[in-house]
């Protein structure tokens, strides 16, 4: 991905830079080709050459890009779990997603960890990004993901032939995990996605919000083999055991970390693992479903969770755990573009203060994705991935939701979207 040269003074702006300190009131930043060169308050600014681009925040907010870290660039419009797999075929799928990356830089996402795609689409998706034939996120690839046999995601019946090949490996046993990891690794993927536990979304079946879908070992092979060939392992852990089981297998992350006991919070504490709770989707699902025809078993199922889930936040936020924020966005009552919502959640209903779901959806979803050397947090030397927002996010978190708001979003100091882009769209063809 290419950087911006030469310098560039965003001005006249509250600095939130991302590492969860004290807002600067009159803050500066100046990036030469593409990094941060300075971030702090105007009066201790270096000097700044006469040839600088100047960009004015209005009085406004500037803040990291934000960074979704439970991205499904292939979902849309799923209202039923087998619209993820066999309503579309892999060409269409793939222009929507290109399509759905696009619309989550516009977002204010300049970098996202993949949680699962069909295919291995968001591979591709992440060369094109960077060899900058299509805007997006900075991604981390996760691609196919794996799931026991029988288990949450494997719902297509033998009789159809068909398997879940696009969507998911499924596996059965510690040979079968690490046949399947290999696969991945083949791949080119940096994340392995697995299913340890079931969800709401089959409550009132085999694999609801309480069942275990891996064993252990399954779990301790894929962990092993993927970590032997350097990538990530995680897996979406609703039930009790799943969390601790992935614990136990050395995951680099879990995805929801719902039913969190005191045990499973002293472990995940001690290995410093990450969690994305990812909770607005269990809120949209309990209050919408019903309109997409999800049955009262569901619907009730996505309450429980909900309220675990919170709970979970909660109780590793207080701890000192470390969340980043993402969710399941691409199901028809929580489509993309909405991302954000997830931010007004965790602010509005789950009581976290606006500076800490910013710090949770900057420099801690940059740590998830390995990458906080690079980007995350406005600090000398770092790309210049930013967010300017007309408007103080942290006295209305709900800014970050209207893109009608955002000034600028950056990445590499290049204006990739935003006000200011469509300014220089405007003069470009009129020139």
């Amino acid at each position: 991905m290419k950087l911006a040269t030469g310098a560039i003074v965003i001005h006249n702006g509250k600095l939130v830079d991302g590492n969860g300190g004290a807002p600067v009131a009159d803050g500066i930043i100046i990036v030469r080709d593409g990094k941060i060169a300075y971030a702090g308050a105007a009066e201790t600014a270096p000097p700044i050459g006469p040839d600088a681009q100047r960009i004015d925040a209005r009085g406004g907010t500037i803040m990291p890009g934000l960074v979704e870290a439970h991205f499904h660039a292939t979902y849309f419009n799923v209202a039923d779990l087998p619209d993820l797999d066999t309503k579309y075929p892999a060409e269409y799928v793939t222009l929507r997603a290109a399509a759905n990356c696009r619309l989550a830089l516009e977002c204010g996402y300049t970098a996202a960890r993949s949680c699962g795609s069909l295919f291995n689409i968001d591979v591709w998706l992440k060369t094109a990004i960077e060899e900058d034939l299509h805007p997006g996120p900075r991604l981390a690839t996760s691609g196919r993901e794996i799931c026991s046999r029988g288990g949450l995601m494997d719902w297509n019946p033998d009789y159809r032939q068909i398997g879940m090949q696009g969507l998911m490996l499924l596996i059965d046993g510690p040979v079968e995990a690490r046949a399947a990891a290999r696969k991945l690794v083949k791949d080119g993927v940096e994340w392995i996605k697995t299913y340890p536990s079931g969800d709401a979304a089959a409550a009132g079946g085999a694999n609801d919000q309480h069942a275990i879908c891996m064993d252990l070992d399954e779990m301790k092979a894929v962990a092993d083999t993927a970590h032997n060939h350097g990538l990530k392992v995680t897996g979406h852990c609703r039930a009790a055991q799943s969390i601790k089981n992935a614990l136990l297998a050395k995951y680099d992350c879990i995805e929801h970390a719902t039913f969190m006991t005191n045990e499973a919070l002293d472990m995940l504490l001690s290995a410093n693992t990450p969690v994305v709770p990812a909770l607005q989707f269990e809120k949209a699902s309990a209050t919408l479903g019903g309109q997409w025809g999800l049955s009262q078993a569901v619907i009730d199922g996505h309450w429980e969770t909900l309220d675990g889930g919170m709970q979970s936040a909660q109780m590793i936020l207080k701890a000192g755990g470390r969340l980043g924020m993402g969710g399941d966005y691409g199901f028809a009552w929580t489509p993309h573009g909405t991302y954000a919502d997830e931010l007004v959640f965790f602010v509005k209903d789950a009581g976290f203060t606006p500076l800490e779901v910013i710090t949770c959806a900057t420099r801690t979803g940059a740590e998830i994705m390995g990458r906080d050397m690079e980007f995350g947090s406005l600090e000398a030397g770092k790309l210049a991935d930013i967010l300017i927002v007309d408007g103080d996010v942290l006295a209305d978190i709900s800014l970050l939701s209207k893109r009608d708001k955002f000034i600028a979003v950056m990445q590499g100091g290049v204006v990739k979207a935003g006000q200011y882009a469509a300014t220089m769209s405007d003069l470009s063809s009129s020139s």
